[in-house]
């Protein structure tokens, strides 16, 4: 009958280092799972944030692409009001505007005409 206590204290023994270890490790878990729960709750935060800017972006977006439309609407309006010229004379048009803008180029030529003439 000794034998048999001892061999059931240490069976009771070895329960309760069983159940503290289960407990330890429970504890564990349960600090682990309210870490996880925090993060998820600052990823909800941080995602209704980030929702919130992504709709802030669209709105601008959307803000920025009907000014375009309208400024393209008045561009329209305007290029329209413009006298049309003739597709054929606009080549000469531009180049005459070329030559109009370099005025002092003819000068060099005669000048270097003259100096040739001179020599």
């Amino acid at each position: 009958m000794l034998t048999e206590l001892e061999s059931l204290s240490q069976n009771i023994g070895k329960l309760i280092a069983i159940s503290q270890r289960h407990n330890e490790a429970r504890l564990a878990l349960e600090e682990q799972l309210a870490q996880t729960r925090a993060e998820v709750q600052a990823t909800h935060a941080e995602l209704a944030q980030l929702r919130e800017e992504r709709d802030a972006l669209q709105a601008e977006r959307d803000a920025l692409s009907a000014k375009i439309d309208d400024a393209q609407v008045r561009l329209n309006a305007i290029l329209e009001k413009l006298p049309r010229a003739r597709a054929s004379s606009e080549p000469d048009n531009q180049l005459d505007l070329l030559e109009s803008a370099q005025p002092g180029h003819e000068e060099a030529e005669s000048d270097v005409s003259r100096h040739g003439e001179s020599a």
